[in-house]
Order: structure tokens, then C-alpha cells, then sequence
């Protein structure tokens, strides 16, 4: 597709408004020329937690959005595809977070990468060197092979990570294009993120993200985060570029982080703030929210064994079936500790009190 100029739009919205705005951010990033119109395009939604927990997954407006500024720039041929992890389960994020509704709305279909009858897992050999992912799989690089030859486009939100910092556009292409194994890259998750957008560019005909920040989330994400109201969403065709602005945004140096500077010194994208082009409400994009990176139980237990001395242990905990006891805590800490006792308290009260959960409210389950 050639080399387009860094571009992100940022806008400022409202519940009322949120679909016509996002409609208007996708053309002002450029999304008709980002995309090639005689591919299929695969829209791939951020499920980081199947439950509904406000900051942690697509909204159903940006769903709902992305799917009209798609359509009215003449994409229709669309599929959906998900996902899912050794701690997240693919229908219950469809069903909880109200995806569903939206997708019979529109006619979209929906497909499972992990699925045999949907796609399968052919190896892949990439052109450009990596960093890290022909190391830690020297079996060889699987992916699926219908992300092949065809535009994906992205959903994340905007919100921290306790293993990455921030996690956004690059990072949502984890839960994509690795299989059920991807917990083997959490040591090297910066380079890893890194070697994902490599192969993106030489598989999709066209890449483009749209970030909802209406809730933002601070502190030990993905999942037990703390929900901003910041009322902002961004889209870009540059996966580096919009990172890197939602990073600042939410306080950080983009530049700081490995992966975001990493993929910048590689050309997969620009992650220097200053040469970004803000289009649409820059004055949004020079808000400063000092978000912090918190760690939780199950992300603690996780930089230590990965991160750690302790972690060369990690083949034995978890290249075998002794992996499945972390799986396990990880979900009851997760599911039947942390979201009973505040997890859910937080829910009712965004729904309550937040103009966005009321406005998740009014879309159908």
C-alpha cells in the first residue's frame, strides 16, 4: 500500500454522538486508504477479560461505529473474528460485553480462530528477521491462515498493562495471529508485539485501529483496572503512531516503552509524539491523565516467573500440564475473588452513575 505519513485522529465525544464521531475519525485517519477495497476485511474486537468490566474490552459503540465508517466507505464485505486464551472465553466476551446483538445488527459474520471449521494454522515463514518469535517457537511460526491477504482492523481501548506498560493496537494482534501457546512469549512480550506488526504488514492488504477511551483504564490491566471517564477515541492506520499518542495521553513517554520504541527504530511505525500528525482535536491529544501501572495478584505471580530468576522454571510450570494449576488460580482469582468483591461493585456503579454504561444499557443482550 506504500508509505503514508503518521496520522492519528483523536476526537472528543459523547454518548449521543459516539457513532456519528466515529464515523468522522475513521475518514479523517485515512481509513479509505488504508485498506484495500477488493480484500475482505477481518474487524478484530479486544476481549481482555469475558466479563463485563468498563476500560477492559471493545465497546459495543466502537463496534457499532467502526462497522458504519467501514460501510459508508464502501467496505461491506466484513467478517468478525475472535479469539480466545487460556484465561478468557470467546462467547461469554461476546455475550457479556453485548457484541453479539451488534453483529446480527449489521449482518456480519463471525468466525473463531481457534476453530478448526472457521480457519486453520499453517506455518509461516516471515521475510523480515525477528526479534524473538523464531526462538521461542524453533518448531516453526504458526498463524491462521485465513488472516491471509485480507484487511484487519483493529478494536482496542485505551488502558495499561502490568507486563507492557499500555496496551493498544500492536498488542491486540497477540490474541490474533498466536495460538493457545502465546503465554510462552510473556518473558519477551516487547519484541514479541514487535515481530507481530512485521508479519502483519506482510500478510494484510490493509491495517487501520480505532481505540476507545471513553473509559480509560489505570492500574493492573488488562482486567483490574480503574475506569476514567475521558470521553476521547482515536484511529489510525499506523499501529506504532496510535500507541504511542495513547500512551502520552495516558502519561507516559512513549519512547520509554520497549515496545512502542522498538517497532519506531525498526520503521514499523512512528513513535516519536512529534512526528505524529494529530488530525481532528489535537487539544485532546495534549491531556496528560498520569495513569500508573498497579500489579495484582495474578500479575505479580506472572512478572515473577516470568521475568524473575524464577523464571527458568517456566518450561517446566508451563510447557506442561502443571501450566493448567496457574490457569486455574488465575480464574479463581480473577472471576470468583476479585470481580465478586470489587469488581462488580465498580460495573453497577458505571452503569448507574457513568453516562457510557448507561449508554451500554440501552444496547440489547
Amino acid at each position: 500500500m506504500g508509505i503514508r505519513p503518521s496520522k492519528v485522529a483523536v476526537l472528543k465525544t459523547t454518548p449521543e454522538t459516539v457513532l456519528k464521531d466515529y464515523c468522522r475519525l475513521c475518514e479523517l485517519a485515512g481509513i479509505d486508504m488504508a485498506l484495500d477495497h477488493s480484500a475482505k476485511t477481518i474487524i478484530k474486537d479486544n476481549i481482555s477479560w469475558h466479563l463485563l468490566f468498563p476500560s477492559s474490552n471493545t465497546t459495543p459503540w466502537q463496534l457499532e461505529g467502526t462497522i458504519l465508517a467501514l460501510k459508508s466507505m464502501g467496505f461491506d464485505d466484513l467478517v468478525s473474528v475472535h479469539n480466545k486464551t487460556v484465561v478468557t472465553i470467546a462467547d461469554m466476551g461476546d455475550k457479556y460485553n453485548r457484541f453479539g446483538p451488534v453483529l446480527r445488527k449489521y449482518d456480519i459474520p463471525v468466525k473463531y480462530n481457534f476453530k478448526d471449521e472457521d480457519m486453520k494454522w499453517v506455518r509461516y515463514n516471515p521475510r523480515a528477521e525477528m526479534l524473538v518469535l523464531d526462538k521461542i517457537f524453533p518448531e516453526g511460526i504458526y498463524i491462521p491462515d485465513f488472516f491471509i491477504g485480507k484487511n484487519i482492523v483493529h478494536l482496542p481501548t485505551v488502558k495499561t498493562h502490568s507486563y507492557t506498560v499500555t496496551t493498544g493496537a500492536m498488542k491486540n494482534a497477540f490474541g490474533g495471529l498466536l495460538n493457545i501457546h502465546r503465554h510462552y512469549t510473556h518473558t519477551w512480550i516487547h519484541d514479541t508485539l514487535v515481530d507481530l506488526l512485521s508479519i502483519q504488514k506482510e500478510i494484510h492488504t490493509g491495517i487501520f485501529s480505532t481505540m476507545d477511551g471513553t473509559t480509560a483504564g489505570s492500574g493492573a490491566g488488562p482486567r483490574t483496572l480503574i475506569p476514567h471517564c475521558k470521553n476521547v477515541i482515536l484511529a489510525s492506520s499506523d499501529q506504532v503512531a496510535i500507541d504511542a499518542v495513547a500512551a502520552q495521553m495516558m502519561g507516559f513517554d512513549p519512547l520509554g516503552i520497549r515496545y512502542i520504541a522498538r517497532a519506531s527504530e525498526l520503521g514499523l511505525g512512528q513513535g516519536d509524539p512529534r512526528n505524529i500528525e494529530i488530525v481532528g482535536m489535537p487539544e485532546a491529544a495534549e491531556e496528560r491523565w498520569n495513569f500508573k501501572v498497579g500489579v495484582n495478584f495474578g500479575t505479580g505471580t506472572g512478572m515473577l516467573l516470568w521475568r524473575s530468576p524464577l523464571r527458568i522454571f517456566q518450561k517446566l510450570l508451563f510447557h506442561t500440564p502443571l501450566v493448567n494449576i496457574f490457569i486455574f488460580a488465575s480464574e479463581f482469582y480473577h472471576d470468583h475473588y476479585w470481580y465478586p468483591l470489587r469488581g462488580k461493585s465498580t460495573v453497577d456503579k458505571w452503569i448507574k452513575e457513568s453516562p457510557w454504561g448507561q449508554l451500554f444499557q440501552e444496547y440489547p443482550e
